[in-house]
């Protein structure tokens, strides 16, 4: 079970570690495409690559937060009384996985912002959401490192109720 678990771990961190390279990718082609300041205004055109690159960011964000809420919710919910009761490594697990939720709804809405940035549609000249895609990129990584966090302490956590 401790095997399948880090494998499941390691494949989140990797969507993480994926989502944030691409996101980091995606501001390096929109920052190819042609710009033109006015003082606070900016006119671009839109990158298709960046938008690309920083759609499958935003899918890999979400599949991995998703994977590691659904694997690790079951471990975490229990009632207000068992909560005050708990050990300090069952904290840290209710901590990492609420921290990781956080990340999660921080740096969704940095890419998908980042990413409309580079839509077809906003091809226009207005003040510009600049350095959001790396900001989410960044955000993936610390995602990758709460599930880590996670993981070491359910694993601390199932070692001292088997022992």
């Amino acid at each position: 079970m401790a095997k399948a678990g880090l494998i499941v771990c390691l494949v989140i961190v990797a969507m993480d570690v994926a989502a944030g390279i691409l996101s980091i990718e995606a501001e390096k082609a929109q920052n190819r495409v042609k710009h033109k300041r006015l003082r606070i205004f900016e006119c671009k055109d839109a990158s298709r690559d960046a938008l690309k690159l920083g759609f499958a960011a935003v899918v890999l964000l979400t599949l991995a937060n998703v994977t590691m809420s659904l694997l690790a919710g079951c471990t975490c919910i229990y009632s207000t009384e068992e909560h005050e009761s708990s050990s300090a490594s069952r904290r840290a697990s209710f901590a990492c996985l609420i921290f990781s939720w956080f990340t999660a709804a921080i740096g969704f809405p940095m890419l998908i912002i980042g990413t409309l940035a580079n839509s077809k549609s906003r091809e226009s000249c207005g003040i510009l959401h600049h350095h959001l895609l790396p900001i989410g990129g960044i955000l993936c990584f610390i995602h990758g490192l709460c599930c880590i966090a996670y993981y070491i302490s359910v694993t601390v956590n199932i070692g001292k109720e088997n022992s």
